[in-house]
């Protein structure tokens, strides 16, 4: 039953080779004289126009040729007399494989708006944007993998489901197995997780840093790329309560490793989407954002500026903008004076570096100064944050010390310090939220629309 793909046959085929081709009709039209259905199996942005004589077509098959429909098309290439493609299919047979009633089909008009589409999110790969969306999601996430097997990591798979809180946040969904009704009680008249399947308290992850660096003070340099998820009632166009994470750690790496393996990453990503989906990316340009080429390009063109959380409220407060949150040393850094440094600013990515203490986790590495934390944010145009790291405090003291600051119980990560006790290293790391990239590669506007099924308060249909 294997075919060549439609998208082979536009790059390859040749006049007079017999082809059968298998996809989704996204239009058909004819007269007495000629069929012409145009048909997509989802490998290309690019349709194959299929075109028949009516009388080698049966009626009922001529009459079930409807948007939506699936079918079979089997017949010789030639060259094609319109614009647009190189090659179209001279059909001798078309079996429909599943028909789609015309007056049914939700897609049957062009132009949906992409909040409709989200209603229907188990048909809305099959349109233009979402089949381009997805196929750059699927480049950029072997990509990501190449880039660091090249580079000698190890994906290792760290928990969904923990006892701990990464990011101490607090914002995350409990997994458990008691009865939700009538749970058992302590003495106390608090739930009793000792009964429950693990025994304990558990939610699912919101990082996988944590159990990474465990890895990476063994393996050398690890990366973890998995789902995780954060249960805050939020519903902007830049949050989802499910969502994928790039999460390397590597050991004997200080800030400045950090930041320059973060530079190279970025950079191997977007080179790759251009490189390997131009015709989705054209489209998407042409479509949602016709700067979205120009600014992809941008990433790559020149180094990133680099400069110091300090550095950076000093121009903000100097700029004379008039910003909707005021800026101050000390205050964490909202988006608008992120974008304003990115794109008015500097005009290209920015690194900023050395964040107070008290707007970070505990766990990055405590600077000389007694004020600031070894932090990395990378700063991209149009998205602000998105890449936030650190180097990791190795110091054992040090990282007690500031668990107790922040009242996080030891006794609940005594596997994490003693990886400080048992032969402790320098080491650094990053975390990089896929969909944020998604964004930022395809130019979508709202992140529910590079995922494909979102998940988001009040929405778990799918």
């Amino acid at each position: 039953m294997t075919q060549p793909e439609i998208r082979h046959l536009l790059q390859h085929g040749q006049p007079g080779q017999p082809a059968t081709v298998r996809g989704w009709i996204r239009t058909s039209r004819g007269n007495k004289n000629v069929l012409f259905v145009e048909v997509s199996d989802g490998s290309t942005i690019h349709t194959l126009q299929v075109v028949a004589r009516p009388d080698d077509v049966a009626e009922e098959t001529r009459k079930a040729l409807t948007t939506g429909a699936s079918v079979e098309a089997t017949g010789t290439l030639v060259e094609s007399m319109g614009k647009g493609q190189r090659l179209e299919l001279q059909a001798t047979d078309i079996r429909v494989l599943g028909p789609a009633a015309a007056d049914q089909y939700p897609l049957q008009k062009k132009g949906h708006s992409l909040e409709f589409l989200r209603e229907i999110a188990h048909l809305r790969p099959r349109t233009n944007t979402f089949g381009a969306v997805f196929r750059l999601r699927h480049a950029m996430a072997f990509a990501i993998h190449e880039f660091f097997n090249e580079r000698g990591f190890y994906n290792v798979h760290t928990p969904i489901i923990t006892g701990s809180d990464a990011e101490g946040a607090g914002a995350m969904f409990r997994v458990t197995t008691l009865d939700a009704q009538n749970p058992p009680l302590t003495e106390q008249g608090h739930v009793d997780f000792g009964q429950d399947f693990f025994g304990r308290s558990t939610n699912l992850t919101v990082s996988g840093q944590l159990e990474g660096e465990l890895a990476a003070l063994a393996l050398g340099k690890i990366y973890t790329f998995g789902p995780t998820f954060r249960a805050e009632n939020s519903n902007t166009t830049r949050h989802l309560a499910e969502f994928w994470m790039i999460e390397p750690e590597m050991a004997f790496y200080d800030l400045a490793d950090n930041m320059d393996l973060a530079e190279a990453f970025l950079k191997h990503l977007v080179s790759k989407a251009l490189e390997r989906c131009p015709d989705d990316l054209q489209f998407l340009n042409d479509r949602y954002d016709n700067t979205l080429l120009e600014r992809l390009r941008s990433v790559i063109a020149e180094p990133f500026q680099r400069l110091t959380y300090t550095e950076a409220i000093d121009i903000l407060v100097q700029s004379g903008q008039k910003f909707e949150f005021p800026v101050s040393w000390g205050t964490d850094l909202q988006s608008e004076h992120e974008r304003y440094l990115v794109e008015q600013h500097f005009g290209r990515p920015v690194i900023l570096t050395n964040y107070p203490k008290d707007i970070k986790a505990f766990y990055m590495r405590q600077n000389d100064d007694g004020k600031t934390v070894a932090a990395m944010d990378v700063l991209f145009p149009g998205i602000g944050e998105i890449i936030g790291g650190s180097q990791r405090e190795e110091r054992p003291e040090r990282l007690e010390q500031r668990m107790h600051e922040m009242s996080i119980e030891a006794e609940n990560l005594w596997w994490y310090l003693e990886t400080r006790r048992y032969g402790t290293v320098p080491h650094a790391g990053f975390g990089l939220g896929f969909e944020r990239l998604m964004l930022f590669v395809t130019g979508m506007g709202n992140i529910r629309d590079v995922i494909p099924f979102p998940r988001f308060p009040g929405n778990a249909e799918f």
